[in-house]
């Protein structure tokens, strides 16, 4: 086993970890870095997280998430009683709850607590940070009042939560996590230390192909609460919770690409644990199973717009084919992960591409519903994609205040989404500087070189335009990098420092470093050249080993296919044809959206034009969007059914019109996997 180094440094620049310091741990040599946890893993991570408050979102973003705690996010518990409820140890009137106040509950509300608990330390708001505390003290309280063997669920004295409890109490406890991160109280660390130094090690399993759920996922929380306070008996447990024979077997049929189409946000929860207990073990075969796993995603079930089809089960690649918002919440939760346990600026193109996309499009504008499932196309409000009968039940396309009223999973976990990326947006590195690693406006406040405090503003309409600036101030002159993230898609970027150029090649990370001394304000400005892009890709079929799940599709859908499509992007944004709605269920039953793409894949900018407008004073995710592209395109009798989504093959006959094509996210009703003509793409990648 490797043993963690111990940080006492930390201990003297967080509040509320010299006392979590204390424990007595094999220490291996001194971590100096600033954001090193007291307790860090031989392989250190690549980049650290800042505490949540420590960056705060700005200009368009800020108005997001704003309206996120002026909506869902902020309102939840007033709008059902599983939000009102739960974790107080009481019956509730709600599906799936039990008489004892555990059941499907735990999991919903735990979902909620947390986001909007990061929600409000991102925006310093200390009403919403006050009304959530209320909710998580009593835990904190209950946990450590209880006796010996306590968990989350305090109000069932030696309780041992298994299978689904398990799972939603690994909620909670990165909730908590939370709590401390941005408090620093010692009272929450040490509930956390009691729940987790006396937890089963056998949880369960990472590969779950039947949709059950998982209490492995406390691994994540659990390795977190050990980073703080060093108890060997929680780092003990889950190593061993990693090292069951199940687990074990599952990861290396992982790395070898035997992995199973199970239940997608189930699956993007499991996948990063091996690489999540990779630094701490020393076992390769864990980061090699987890990458593998992403990378058998992207290959059979991703979307245009970055996250894997899952409705609830993962639904290989299609027009049609849905993605649960839980997955959003739970691809970027793993993939943040990642960026911290690699530092590649790969991870962060990922994070944008989910983050702008998906996950603009899974809010109604205002932030006050949202809909259970997505679809790269949705051209009618109840079919079109079709209604999944199965789960959640009828119109889990819709936008509704709960998403779907009879299953809650979805509007809990929605408020997760802008906070984990507002969090990640800077990292800190090991050698005391602070890492771009997603871009958007924003100001983050930290310590740098040997402690000092600097305050990076970034001015930017990213991802609407090309021009990121950041001005540094530190309070004194301090010598430290900054690093700058260029996203893989971009060519030609380029960076100036106080209006002198600096050299823009990115290192094997993605990552330019700019080492210097900083002194006054200094201002940085870079620039991401956006490019407009077709992407051709295949429809293909259903998975055969979910049929049964399936039942309610066309039998269709299991054949063999490979229906051609195009997909545009520009920058980390997915454009889509708006069918021009109504309201956000409702399409304009006149709109026109039977048209194939007629630009070449491989003539790059040719036959696309950009047009631009200045941001609005509010962002709301408008179709008035401040970029939009003009495309050429072909209008046909296109007439998609729920059996076969696309045309067989490519249309003949030159382009005969141009379509206004707006970002992904600022559609409700869309074409985004259009059909293709066949002199467009006769001579193009297959």
């Amino acid at each position: 086993m490797r043993f963690p180094r111990i940080c006492p440094l930390l201990c003297a620049l967080v509040p509320g970890l010299a006392a979590a310091g204390s424990a007595e741990t094999p220490a291996g040599p001194r971590q100096t870095a600033i954001y090193a946890r007291p307790f860090e893993p031989a392989i250190a991570p690549a980049l650290l997280p800042l505490p949540p408050g420590a960056v705060q979102p700005a200009g368009w973003l800020r108005d997001w998430a704003r309206s996120a705690r002026d909506g869902i996010t902020g309102h939840l518990d007033e709008w059902h009683p599983t939000f009102a409820q739960g974790w107080k140890g009481v019956p509730i009137q709600a599906p799936g709850a039990k008489p004892d106040g555990t059941g499907w509950p735990l999991e919903q509300s735990a979902y909620w607590l947390d986001g909007a608990l990061r929600l409000g330390f991102v925006l310093h708001d200390e009403a919403l940070i006050g009304k959530i505390r209320a909710r998580l003290d009593p835990v904190v309280d209950g946990v450590n009042k209880a006796g010996p063997g306590a968990t989350f669920i305090y109000w069932k004295p030696g309780y041992k939560p298994d299978g689904f409890e398990s799972w939603a109490h690994s909620q909670m406890g990165r909730a908590l996590v939370a709590l401390f991160q941005g408090t620093g109280e010692r009272r929450v660390l040490d509930a956390l230390v009691k729940v987790y130094a006396d937890y089963p090690p056998r949880m369960g399993n990472i590969d779950l192909g039947d949709g059950q759920v998982s209490g492995l996922c406390n691994v994540d929380p659990m390795l977190e609460t050990y980073s703080y306070s060093g108890d060997p008996r929680i780092l003990d447990r889950a190593l061993q919770a990693m090292s069951q024979p199940e687990v074990g077997r599952d990861i290396r049929r992982w790395e070898t690409g035997g992995l199973s189409p199970g239940h997608t946000d189930i699956f993007y929860e499991n996948i990063r644990l091996p690489a999540v207990a990779y630094p701490w073990s020393g076992d390769p075969h864990q980061l090699n199973a987890t990458l593998a796993a992403f990378k058998w995603l992207d290959e059979n079930h991703v979307l245009p717009y970055g996250v894997a089809s899952g409705e609830e089960f993962a639904s290989g690649i299609g027009a049609f084919r849905k993605t649960e918002t839980c997955d959003i919440t739970s691809m970027l939760l793993a993939t943040s992960w990642m960026y911290r346990i690699q530092g590649s600026g790969a991870w962060g193109d990922k994070m944008e591409r989910a983050f702008f996309n998906a996950a603009a499009a899974a809010a109604d504008r205002d932030f006050k519903a949202m809909c259970y499932y997505q679809s790269p196309n949705r051209i009618q409000s109840a079919a079109l994609p079709c209604e999944q009968p199965n789960c959640p039940g009828p119109e889990g396309n819709r936008f509704h205040p709960l998403g779907c009223p009879t299953v809650l999973c979805c509007v809990g976990a929605i408020n997760r989404i802008i906070p984990n990326f507002v969090i990640h947006m800077w990292m800190a590195t090991g050698d005391n500087g602070l890492a771009a690693a997603l871009y958007g406006p924003s100001t983050v406040e930290a310590r740098v070189g040997a402690g000092m405090p600097v305050r990076i503003v970034t001015a930017t309409d990213y991802p609407f335009g090309e021009s990121v600036r950041m001005t540094v101030t530190p309070r004194e002159a301090v010598e430290f990098p900054l690093y700058v993230r260029i996203p893989g898609w971009c060519g030609g970027a380029s960076i100036t420092v106080d209006g002198a150029p600096f050299p823009a090649t990115p290192d094997q990370r993605g990552f330019v470093r700019i080492a210097r001394t900083w002194a006054g304000s200094t201002v940085v400005d870079v620039t991401l050249p956006m490019h407009p892009e077709v992407v051709r890709g295949y429809e293909t079929e259903f998975p055969s080993a979910n049929r049964d799940y399936f039942s309610f599709e066309p039998a269709q859908v299991f054949e063999r296919r490979h229906l051609p499509y195009a997909s545009v992007s520009y920058g980390p944004l997915l454009f889509a044809l708006p069918i021009a709605e109504v309201d956000a269920n409702t399409p304009v039953k006149t709109a026109k959206w039977r048209y194939a793409i007629a630009v070449d894949p491989r003539m790059r900018d040719e036959g696309i034009r950009v047009v631009r407008q200045p941001m609005p004073a509010h962002w709301d995710w408008s179709p008035d969007a401040p970029v939009a592209l003009e495309a050429p395109a072909r209008a046909f009798d296109w007439q998609p059914t729920d059996a076969q989504a696309l045309p067989e093959r490519p249309i003949e006959g030159p382009a005969s019109e141009t379509l206004r094509l707006v970002p992904y996210g600022c559609t409700k009703f869309r074409i985004s996997m259009f059909p293709v003509t066949a002199g467009a793409c006769s001579n193009g990648p297959r």
